[in-house]
């Protein structure tokens, strides 16, 4: 059975295990996601299945949208997402936490805060110039990027300051340690990217 769901991430809060120990742990609701759309490697190439979460009032979804999903007689779901598996599911299938079982290990994706426009220091942990020997305005430069003369340019891919933040970003190997059908929510041990309430994706651990 696949073992994949798209949740929204609640936030953080601690519970204790048996030793007394506190537990750093993310909440994330997670499903019920509905299966919308199957692909097979004779269509489409390669095996996954599209799955739909976040029921919302139709008014919110384009035309487009709308005819995907009135195909599968599902309801107005905002986000898509696709999982790779060769499982066999079927369009209409829905799917819970119940998937999931607390100590199993799962990677969790999200987009990370997006911090704009920040320095070197900040953006790379570039250490900055000497605090003395008369220095007055290069303690947080980056410094130099690269020869004179020869070749006479920055290469690409050189780091300095810039965009930070926004990107897609992998938690792997989470523990889960807590379920809770009726709420439908997942406990991890641990963080997770992105501010409360961004989307997330929580799929069975890559490396177990």
């Amino acid at each position: 059975m696949l073992k994949g769901l798209i949740g929204k991430k609640v936030g953080m809060t601690q519970l204790f295990d048996d030793a007394g120990a506190a537990l750093p742990v993310t909440l994330i609701e997670a499903g019920p996601c509905y299966v919308t759309q199957v692909r097979n490697p004779e269509k489409n190439g390669y095996s996954a299945v599209q799955l739909g979460f976040g029921e919302v009032n139709p008014k919110r979804l384009t035309g487009g949208q709308l005819g995907h999903l009135k195909v599968t007689e599902l309801p107005p779901l905002r986000f898509l997402r696709e999982f790779r598996t060769k499982d066999e599911l079927n369009v209409g299938d829905k799917l819970t936490v119940e998937l999931f079982a607390v100590g199993e290990r799962v990677d969790v994706i999200g987009t990370s805060k997006g911090k704009g426009f920040q320095g070197a220091m900040k953006r790379h942990g570039f250490k900055g110039g000497p605090i003395t020997h008369g220095q007055s305005d290069r303690q947080r430069a980056p410094g130099s990027r690269g020869a004179g003369t020869t070749p006479g340019r920055v290469y690409k891919g050189a780091r300095g300051p810039g965009h930070m933040g926004r990107e897609r970003v992998t938690s792997q190997g989470l523990k889960i340690v807590l379920v809770d059908t009726e709420r439908n929510l997942i406990g991890v041990n641990g963080a997770v990217p992105g501010p409360k309430g961004g989307l997330v994706m929580i799929k069975e651990a890559r490396k177990q």
